[in-house]
């Protein structure tokens, strides 16, 4: 089925069923990867090692918060 036809069939449902559709949708848009923490944990480690190995500077707080 192609998307032209999804959406014309999608237009004959009530609007509360179209709007439970766009909700569906946008809902699976904003599912993480499956990996996503795992991640996110290595890449902190290596920021973190980054940091206590003199590679990386850190950013005083009050900068952070000033921009």
């Amino acid at each position: 089925m192609r998307i032209q036809e999804i959406l014309d069939l999608a237009m004959t449902f009530k609007p509360v069923e179209r709007l439970l559709i766009i909700d569906g949708l946008l809902r699976s848009l904003d599912e993480p990867g499956h990996n996503i923490d795992e991640l996110w944990a290595v890449e902190a480690e290596k920021r973190l090692n980054a940091y206590r190995e003199g590679r990386v500077e850190g950013i005083p707080i009050e900068e952070v918060f000033q921009k």
